[in-house]
């Protein structure tokens, strides 16, 4: 006997099959739904990506810089950060940023990606010294840097306001805004698993006022912990409207809780924190977010560090059309304990790519295709023939114990000045 689909989920599907926008209730009723309908779900949702980005898959070449791990926030999902007194406190000196983003380059990197803790009594210029520094250098490197979060840090710190910090860093070089400290756009939802970071309308304050001063950013969600259907469907809904008042944004990036290491799952400082999200959750993440942006943010991101590059190639059929970047070192979800987070080369992206039925393409930060790979022979990238050390390139544990100044050496200097 033939099923039928649920008449709810498959107007909604319909409707946006036809265009429509589904509305914040239709995103709890798709999150929630399962079995048959998720099936559909996630057809409608490949669909939807064909017919507005077409077979091509994305990448960039890309690396991140975590310059610093101690902060002054005590967020309940992070394992990266450190308090500035901890042995595993350490602190990249400017020039060693510089170093690495050299280094990127002369491996084919078109982007440095520069976030870190927020340090205790930081200098209030030293996101725009970094990327000064950087653009001597490497003038023709894109600098994508710096959270709302930590712009706000910045602003405070330098004693000037987050629009004229902004306007510094637009100055100092900075390309584009990553858009994390996001986590999920409640207050309520922020105090549990966040307290002391900033609200809900401060980080669409800096984001609004980053595309008025043409300064593109990304948008994320992290989801997998405390929060609703409701909660993820109304946070996609606030990009999707600043999205339409602004077109900022480049591209919507899921990214799912890495809970092993996370304080508030490891001591219990959150109730009913879940073990991240469920492979159905994940799916269907991509999928819902498929249908409510694709008429607004057309570019929806992998996250191959969180989901692995496996689960995250299947998720490329769910409506995404992006793999991300080879990011060379990734320190923060490392340190949560995912074990995807060094580097993917270029020839295994384009092989996964392939492997979907789909056109891999290299492409900048802001999504300008730069090189399309139609044919099976490709061009062999530098990364391609990299022989990757981790005591070379830096790996989490090498961040902390050689290749870099432990944080309370480097306050002391700082100190004696």
């Amino acid at each position: 006997m033939l099923r039928v689909i649920e008449p709810t989920v498959a107007s909604i599907l319909d409707r946006s099959l036809s265009g429509y926008d589904p509305s914040v209730e239709d995103g709890v009723r798709l999150f929630d739904c399962s079995g048959l309908e998720m099936n559909l779900l996630l057809l409608v949702a490949d669909e939807l990506r064909r017919r507005t980005v077409g077979d091509i898959v994305t990448y960039v070449v890309n690396r991140n810089i975590n310059f610093t791990n101690v902060c002054i926030k005590r967020c309940g999902f992070c394992a990266f950060s450190r308090d500035h007194r901890e042995e595993e406190g350490y602190y990249l000196p400017i020039e060693e940023v510089v170093r690495r983003a050299k280094q990127a380059a002369e491996l084919g990197a078109t982007e440095v990606c520069i976030q870190a803790g927020l340090p205790p009594k930081m200098e209030g210029d030293l996101y725009i010294e970094i990327c000064r520094a950087i653009k001597r250098e490497l003038p023709g490197m894109h600098i994508h840097g710096f959270s709302p979060e930590e712009v706000i840090y910045g602003s405070v710190r330098s004693g000037t306001s987050a629009r004229e910090y902004l306007k510094m860093l637009k100055e100092a070089g900075v390309g584009s805004l990553p858009g994390t400290s996001a986590e999920i756009l409640d207050d309520e939802i922020r105090r549990m698993i966040s307290p002391g970071r900033i609200t809900t309308k401060q980080w669409v304050e800096v984001i609004k006022t980053a595309h008025e001063l043409g300064i593109p950013t990304t948008s994320t969600i992290m989801y997998g912990h405390v929060e609703t259907s409701l909660h993820k469907s109304k946070h996609i809904a606030l990009l999707r409207e600043i999205q339409r008042q602004t077109h900022g944004i480049t591209e919507f990036v899921p990214l799912s809780l890495m809970y092993w290491e996370a304080p508030m799952y490891k001591k219990n400082l959150v109730t009913n924190v879940r073990k991240g999200a469920s492979g159905a959750e994940v799916v269907k993440m991509y999928a819902v977010s498929r249908l409510l942006l694709n008429n607004h943010i057309k570019n929806i991101q992998v996250s191959w560090v969180k989901e692995s590059p496996k689960f995250s190639q299947f998720c490329l059929n769910a409506g995404a059309n992006d793999f991300g970047g080879t990011l060379i070192n990734e320190s923060i979800s490392t340190s949560a304990g995912a074990s995807h987070g060094q580097l993917v080369r270029p020839a295994e992206f384009r092989r996964m790519i392939r492997e979907m039925g789909r056109i891999p393409a290299e492409r900048s930060t802001t999504y300008k295709i730069l090189k399309r790979f139609d044919s099976g022979v490709d061009e062999v990238h530098p990364l391609d023939e990299l022989d990757y050390s981790e005591e070379q390139f830096g790996s989490y544990e090498n961040l902390i114990r050689m290749d870099a100044f432990r944080f309370r050496d480097h306050d002391k200097a700082r100190q004696a000045q």
